[in-house]
């Protein structure tokens, strides 16, 4: 299985303004825009591990998701949440082709557990040495504001955290501050077997 992210968030849906904010960086100065750079690092790398930790995605983006089989014969839940639209899926053999499924599935759309579903008795077959490629768009939206209140404060505090420790002294063994990992903790979601 290989999640693989067509599309970056782009430099513009990045809350860069309310990280200075947060952090209570000055204003008005000439140098004003001298830490953007590392704040937007900051931001991508606190988004990432916040991903990571939950599963969900916070700005929309474009992912590829090959798999090997389906977990089960009739659905299969995708890695990530929330799924918007699932845009594709294709079946690969052995020699690399690759063919367009558009029957014999449909998508259930959920915050948690989106999955695809067959709307047969079974999904399409995955050749023995093929896989699957299913394309799809993830995310709360294309807007900083539309992610959740208590994710968008995780991603300040975590990437002040980076931001404060950005010269690689350690804060701890735990790398996730604890407020940030409390406030995260309802997003989680238990992975038995992977989860997919």
């Amino acid at each position: 299985m290989m999640l693989i992210e067509e599309t970056t968030v782009p430099q513009s849906a990045l809350p860069v303004a309310e990280l200075k904010d947060h952090l209570r960086l000055g204003s008005g100065f000439a140098d004003d825009g001298l830490q953007d750079g590392i704040l937007e690092t900051c931001l991508r790398a606190a988004m990432a591990a916040i991903e990571a930790r939950t599963g969900k995605i916070l700005i929309e983006r474009e992912f590829s998701w090959t798999v090997r089989s389906w977990r089960q014969g009739d659905e299969q839940s995708l890695p990530v949440a929330p799924v918007n639209v699932v845009s594709a899926i294709n079946l690969i053999d052995h020699h690399g082709n690759a063919r367009a499924i558009n029957e014999g599935w449909t998508f259930v759309p959920s915050l948690q557990r989106p999955v695809i579903v067959a709307t047969g008795s079974m999904l399409p077959q995955i050749a023995v040495h093929g896989s699957a490629k299913v394309h799809f768009l993830a995310g709360f939206g294309p807007e900083w504001s539309d992610v959740p209140a208590d994710l968008g404060q995780a991603t300040m505090m975590l990437a002040a955290h980076f931001y404060d420790f950005r010269h690689g002294e350690a804060s701890g063994t735990d790398m996730m501050p604890p407020s940030v990992a409390v406030t995260l903790e309802r997003h989680r979601m238990v992975r038995i077997g992977g989860g997919l």
